[in-house]
């Protein structure tokens, strides 16, 4: 998942993301290492945060554009 990588390049903490999106800042971390993997209500809430489409973050696609 591309979670650290859009994080780190808008120069954003795991903990203000978490916070923004009503996580915990571990939750976060899980997801980033993966040791754990987002639910579909999580992966929505984690792409229209960094405008990108769901495909993108989970790395099926280059193409960051989201369809709507």
């Amino acid at each position: 998942m591309r979670l650290r990588e859009l994080r780190r390049a808008r120069h954003i903490t795991q903990l203000k993301l978490a916070l923004d999106l009503h996580m915990s800042q571990n939750t976060i971390s899980r997801y980033e290492s993966g040791e754990r993997e987002p639910g579909i209500s999580e992966l929505i809430k984690l792409a229209d945060y960094f405008h990108v489409s769901v495909d993108y973050l989970l790395e099926r696609t280059d193409c960051p554009e989201m369809n709507r």
